[in-house]
């Protein structure tokens, strides 16, 4: 336990999948898109873009929420402490989340590696292969939205199955709230449930 609550010094060359407690410096290369998105589990609309930070040994992608987009600005460069990766539809994504923080580093980058975007390669998930993204295919629930912290990738949370939601730490891959799975899909032929927690 005290292990993985201690900090991890990383560059953005080091980073991989499933990493916390990060402590990283990196310098704002741009600033992407705002764009809205609405909470699954309350509907709440939050703004969301994606930055594209760096350092001397590559850049990765970094999801800012609401009040965050305005605390990073282009050619600045920052620490964040307690920060953590994860992997939205395959791929790496720096985290700042609940706990993390942001300030100016006391020394600014100056050059920054390019030609090696950590967030480009696809990672394989270590969750139980599932079917699909798109739920419950006799109910006919949508295939599923980025939702946000709280919202997810698809899933009937009204019946039986559910392709899991991306939320970050207060989400996961989450099946029926009040139904049968847990991590997994609906066998379309039998009905059953599978996955790595299998209500009885």
């Amino acid at each position: 336990m005290s292990s993985e609550r201690e900090p991890v010094e990383a560059t953005v060359g080091q980073l991989k999948p499933s990493m916390n407690n990060l402590t990283i410096t990196f310098k704002v290369l741009e600033i992407g898109e705002e764009r809205e998105v609405s909470s699954r589990d309350t509907g709440d609309t939050h703004r969301v873009l994606d930055a594209v930070v760096g350092d001397s040994t590559g850049t990765v992608l970094v999801p800012l929420w609401d009040d965050a987009i305005e605390t990073l600005q282009v050619g600045h460069t920052y620490t964040l402490t307690s920060g953590y990766t994860g992997l939205f539809r395959g791929n790496l994504r720096l985290n700042i989340g609940k706990y993390g923080k942001v300030n100016e580093a006391e020394q600014p980058i100056e050059e920054v590696k390019t030609d090696l975007d950590m967030s480009a390669e696809e990672h394989e998930s270590d969750r139980p292969p599932r079917r699909d993204y798109g739920g419950d295919r006799r109910g006919g629930s949508s295939g599923g939205s980025y939702g946000g912290r709280s919202g997810g990738y698809g899933g009937d949370r009204r019946g039986g199955s559910s392709g899991g939601s991306y939320g970050g730490r207060s989400g996961g891959y989450g099946g029926d709230r009040r139904g049968s799975s847990g991590y997994g899909s609906r066998d379309s032929r039998t009905g059953r449930s599978y996955g790595r927690y299998e209500k009885k």
